[in-house]
């Protein structure tokens, strides 16, 4: 019996989750589907009757949905209760469970891309308080992150955000930034900064340590402009595309039953539409 997935957006014909779980289906040689459905706000209690009626094994959420699909599933686990957003959905007898992948995704893509990074790691920076933001935060939690520095243009969200998380998180206005970069080992940004050729202003990259690491969950462009500085002074650098990759393991196995690899030949084929 052919068991079907998807991934749900609106507008949703940019994502590449089709292809990824595609090559992973053909591999793998499973009778299964995995197809990008554009699901419009009005129209997702009606998908999620689709779901529970067993049209689907479950599926990938992405924007304008992450949060908005809280409220229609039967349960979420704890930590995507915590991160505030779902982005994967499990269909098991006609119940729907949710639950959030991106902070895995962000740790499998770190971890594969700077092996050691979380060793002792005492201070992170993290650039943006918006709604990618949480589950990086979790992630650096998770790892046991003494000090994380959330830096936002807006000081009043990061304030926000970093009252609601607690455990290490500290709110920053980008003035700070020198004064904390030194003793710094890892940057994230997860903000939108980097896409259409915007950048940050008045970042020095120059004052973190030798040893530091920096990436960016933003992958079109593939070298952000905080990459493209960062690799020039030396710094080890990870792009975001491997989040994506990452991400997508937890779901595939949970629908199909056996756990994919994020390989290299995988990456090559993705990257080469990042340019369509």
């Amino acid at each position: 019996m052919t068991t079907n997935a998807f991934v749900i957006g609106h507008p949703i014909n940019h994502s590449r989750s089709p292809l990824i779980h595609g090559t992973w289906l053909a591999e793998h040689g499973i009778d299964g589907t995995y197809n990008a459905i554009d699901v419009a706000p009005g129209d997702l209690s009606a998908f999620f009757e689709r779901l529970r009626a067993g049209e689907f094994a479950g599926g990938n959420v992405t924007i304008p949905h992450k949060e908005a699909v809280f409220a229609l599933c039967d349960s979420v686990d704890p930590l995507a209760r915590t991160i505030g957003a779902v982005n994967t959905l499990v269909t098991q007898d006609g119940k729907v469970h949710g639950t959030n992948t991106d902070y895995l995704g962000f740790l499998g893509n770190l971890d594969a891309g700077a092996p050691g990074w979380s060793d002792a790691l005492e201070h992170a920076v993290v650039l943006g308080a918006g709604g990618a933001a949480r589950a990086i935060l979790v992630a650096l939690q998770s790892r046991g992150v003494k000090h994380i520095h959330l830096f936002n243009r807006t000081l009043e969200t990061a304030q926000r955000l970093a009252a609601e998380l607690g455990n290490g998180v500290t709110a920053h206005g980008f003035a700070e930034f020198s004064e904390i970069a030194p003793r710094t080992r890892l940057v994230v940004n997860t903000s939108s900064v980097g896409m259409h050729g915007t950048r940050f202003d008045n970042l020095d990259l120059a004052l973190l340590p030798d040893t530091a690491v920096v990436t960016d969950i933003v992958y079109v462009p593939l070298e952000t402009p905080l990459l493209a500085d960062a690799k020039a002074l030396g710094l080890k650098t990870v792009d975001g595309l491997g989040m994506l990759l990452h991400q997508a393991v937890p779901g595939f196995e949970a629908w199909f039953g056996v756990r994919p690899r994020v390989t290299t030949d995988l990456r090559a084929r993705i990257e080469a539409t990042l340019d369509h």
